[in-house]
């Protein structure tokens, strides 16, 4: 395997200079207004053509640089690599809010690397503000380092969620939030999972959890929270439980680490987590 594979830092700098571009042909594209081009899980749940061209771009700007890697995007079919690292790709996260143009929508790009994600850049596609992290290298908010917020009581801590887009999904995770609602200090949904993550590892929120996100909705944040000194995990929920053909395991879990276990135990009262997880 060869040192440029394992250049962190490096697969970093790519990741941060390809989503600046997919951000400007987004923001280009919704200038000249939005084109539903399809839908995914339900009728309200929307790709439109810059998911599709975003991604595109992507793809295209990554494998001129890196031809032997592998690429795993939400809207395209994955692409395989002979190199070992593997891209996971958000064209856009939160195509709703860019669909009405509220201001939390991301281009999010991670690599991994056997299995570990190494690298990966969050962007806010209406602010610019970008979040980037490489493994063993700190976590950064626009170059300048970040860290997580001391976590205070449960009871004082804001806490970021979502729901999904189909009704029977949105009915379980709904219970749950109302469950956690009163042990908190207020919940916040914003509508884009890997800005949520990253607004915990910045200090402008305490927690993150949601049942059903995929990996290229959390993998560069992911890293970007643990490299900020908070911790990441995909546990298993109770969502199964009510949608028969739910995963088992895909309740996403960030908070700080000194913050972790106690805010475990309040999912596990609001009934996020699984029942073998709660005992």
């Amino acid at each position: 395997m060869s040192t440029l594979l394992l250049d962190h830092e490096a697969l970093r700098e790519l990741a941060l200079a390809v989503a600046r571009e997919a951000v400007v042909l987004a923001r280009t594209m919704r200038r000249g207004g939005i084109d539903v081009a399809d839908t995914k899980s339900s009728s309200t749940d929307v790709v439109t053509a810059a998911d599709r061209a975003s991604e595109e771009l992507i793809r295209e700007r990554i494998l001129a640089v890196r031809p032997d890697d592998a690429i795993m995007g939400e809207e395209g079919a994955d692409h395989p690599g002979t190199s070992g690292v593997r891209w996971i790709v958000d064209p856009i996260d939160g195509t709703v809010n860019y669909l009405y143009g509220l201001p939390e929508w991301a281009v999010s790009i991670a690599a991994e690397h056997r299995g570990e994600i190494v690298a990966g850049a969050v962007i806010n596609g209406t602010s610019g503000v970008e979040y980037a992290a490489a493994r063993g290298s700190g976590a950064t908010r626009d170059g300048v380092p970040i860290a997580v917020r001391p976590s205070p009581p449960v009871a004082e801590r804001l806490v970021h969620t979502g729901f999904g887009y189909r009704a029977d999904v949105r009915t379980h995770q709904a219970a749950c939030v109302a469950a956690l609602l009163p042990r908190v200090r207020d919940i916040r949904r914003h509508g884009s999972s890997a800005l949520d993550l990253c607004h915990v590892a910045d200090g402008s929120g305490d927690a993150y959890v949601e049942e059903g996100p995929r990996p290229w909705d959390y993998s560069a944040a992911s890293l970007v929270l643990t490299e900020a000194g908070g911790r990441f995990g995909v546990l298993p929920g109770r969502l199964h439980e009510s949608v028969p053909d739910a995963p088992t395991g895909a309740l996403v879990v960030g908070a700080p680490a000194d913050g972790w276990e106690t805010f475990l135990e309040a999912l596990s009262g609001a009934g996020f987590l699984a029942r073998d997880e709660r005992e």
